[in-house]
């Protein structure tokens, strides 16, 4: 299955200068065991900013570009298609976690989105999701982190 996984602040912003603009260990900690064991697939940029393969999952970046460079412990793979092809292959779940061209090349392929809440809003913010990323999708269901951090699942209608 091919699931988006996301934090957003209230004004739907997800990057600040290339970083996550908070940083709130219940959330970082459910990332972890909710992708752990599956695919992971994030842009170059998003992989710039975590700066090293993610442990115990595949990671996967997705670039066009010929002037990538990749590292041991990642995947480079050119389109979308790809990802999905490989999603039928791979055990487990295939993660798409980012950046916001990512998600929205993904957008018909998502079929799950799971989406952290956070209680913030983020003044300058130069990545969000468009206000509209949840529609076609209802809530499974809902639960709390701490941290007044919300944890949304949701499945394509």
């Amino acid at each position: 299955m091919i699931i988006g996984i996301v934090a957003i602040a209230k004004n739907y912003a997800i990057g600040k200068d290339g970083k996550l603009p908070w940083h709130h260990s219940a959330d970082l900690k459910f990332f972890k065991q909710t992708t752990t064991g599956n695919t992971i697939v994030m842009g170059s940029n998003t992989w710039r900013s975590i700066g090293r393969p993610l442990p115990g999952r595949l990671n996967i970046v997705l670039s066009r570009s010929a002037a990538f460079e990749t590292s041991s412990g990642i995947i480079k793979l050119g389109s979308t298609d790809e990802v999905t092809a490989l999603a039928e292959y791979v055990a487990g779940d295939v993660f798409i976690i980012g950046g916001a061209k990512i998600f929205s090349a993904f957008a018909d392929a998502i079929e799950r989105w799971i989406v952290t809440v956070v209680p913030d809003e983020v003044e300058g913010a130069d990545t969000s999701m468009p206000s509209n990323f949840l529609d076609g999708f209802e809530v499974d269901e809902t639960a709390e982190l701490g941290g007044d951090l919300t944890v949304k699942i949701l499945h394509r209608k």
